[in-house]
């Protein structure tokens, strides 16, 4: 009889250890959605399913690709290879859309940032000094209904597409919203 006690509750301590990972992630993302900073990119597409999780647009930005000057890293070797963590800080220009004005590479920009600047993480692959680096920032594929991901890229390429992502304090992004020029297409709920 004891020994299926302590079954039943080794199973109910996995079990709320499940449940509590799945909150955590889940509370984790509604956060960013909440209470992030907003940021505004337009987007490019890529293509359009994942034969498991349904429809999706792969988005590609302007700020994926980084000029070497924008880096603030004067005593780095000439090129670093393997992945890093690179902290891009984002301003907004004339049109409302954020560009990047500096970047630096495991940290945030030492600089203090100006109002409407916002950093960034994303995940490098190697940093050049002689040439652009291509960044990845985890907002990089947007899922649609079933159907709707060949129609959406193809609209993509005839107008201008963004979205709408949000941005934690630690730099970590989410897409709100995606829009076709002025139109919102899809707003991401909170939970």
């Amino acid at each position: 009889m004891t020994r299926g006690r302590y079954l039943i509750l080794g199973a109910l301590a996995v079990a709320a250890i499940q449940i509590g990972i799945l909150v955590t992630m889940i509370a984790g993302r509604a956060a960013i959605l909440r209470d992030g900073t907003e940021i505004v990119l337009k987007v490019e597409p890529v293509d359009p399913r994942d034969l498991l999780r349904g429809d999706y647009v792969i988005l590609s930005y302007t700020i994926s690709l980084l000029q070497p000057e924008l880096f603030d890293e004067p005593e780095s070797e000439a090129m670093e290879t393997g992945p890093r963590d690179v902290f891009v800080r984002l301003a907004p220009d004339a049109d409302g859309f954020h560009q990047p004005v500096m970047a630096r590479l495991d940290a945030p920009p030492a600089a203090e940032r100006q109002p409407g600047e916002v950093d960034l993480r994303g995940r490098i692959s190697y940093w050049s000094r002689f040439g652009p680096s291509f960044v990845e920032y985890g907002i990089e594929r947007y899922y649609v209904p079933e159907g709707e991901g060949l129609e959406i890229e193809r609209g993509i390429l005839e107008r201008d597409f963004v979205i709408r992502a949000a941005v934690a304090s630690s730099g970590a992004a989410q897409i709100r919203s995606l829009h076709d020029g002025d139109r919102l297409l899809y707003a991401e709920p909170w939970y």
